[in-house]
């Protein structure tokens, strides 16, 4: 009897896996912060997530904007996008970066909204995201909107805030692979390389662009 209860001791002791927190940093080229920047973190070492990416996403047209103006999804999320203003927009989805401009990235999708009307909800329509990367969202009749959706196929993926910074929780410890994305930088910077463990650990990455202004 002590012997099976050894036995799957040991074997729940194999199968869990510590797991510790990074804090990635990102600049821009001039050395400044970056916000809305997507962080990705691959570990080796396979673990439980301590959270989910939304499968759930609310985006809003307003005052001719995407807001927010980037949100990062799961893979086969569902967003359902709202159409605040007094006039006609349009959704337009398209692979996001370099891809954009070979039409053979991928067909996207389209979708019309009316205006609001006074007194009135806003028109919404539905999308749902079935491959990982990161999507451009456009609009047909205005052509200054923009946003972009990120679905990545890692728990382990943060926006970062204001300050540039993204606090990646429950990685599980071992080596893992830190790669970032940003809507102004066309061509990938190389991933990084961490080593996650019970001490917090820390990276910096850096663009090679300074992101363009976002209008207000």
């Amino acid at each position: 009897m002590k012997k099976t209860l050894l036995t799957l001791a040991l074997a729940t002791l194999s199968g869990w896996a510590a797991a510790g927190n990074l804090q990635v940093l990102v600049l821009d080229k001039e050395g400044k912060p970056v916000a809305d920047a997507v962080v990705v973190v691959l570990p080796a070492n396979k673990g439980e997530p301590k959270a989910v990416l939304p499968l759930q996403v609310t985006i809003n047209q307003e005052k001719m904007r995407f807001i927010p103006a980037v949100s990062v999804v799961g893979v086969g999320a569902r967003a359902k996008f709202i159409n605040n203003d007094p006039w006609e927009h349009h959704v337009r989805g398209s692979a996001a970066g370099v891809a954009q401009f070979n039409a053979a990235a991928g067909s996207g999708f389209e979708l019309r909204l009316d205006g609001k009307a006074d007194g009135k909800s806003g028109k919404s329509a539905e999308a749902v995201f079935e491959k990982a990367g990161a999507v451009l969202l456009g609009c047909h009749i205005h052509g200054s909107m923009r946003g972009h959706v990120y679905v990545s196929e890692s728990p382990w993926t943060v926006l970062t805030g204001a300050d540039g910074i993204a606090n990646v929780e429950q990685i599980p410890d071992g080596p893992a692979q830190v790669k970032v994305w940003h809507a102004d930088q066309l061509i990938d910077i190389a991933s990084q390389q961490a080593s996650v463990s019970a001490a917090p650990a820390k990276a910096t990455m850096q663009l090679s662009v300074v992101p363009r202004r976002r209008r207000i």
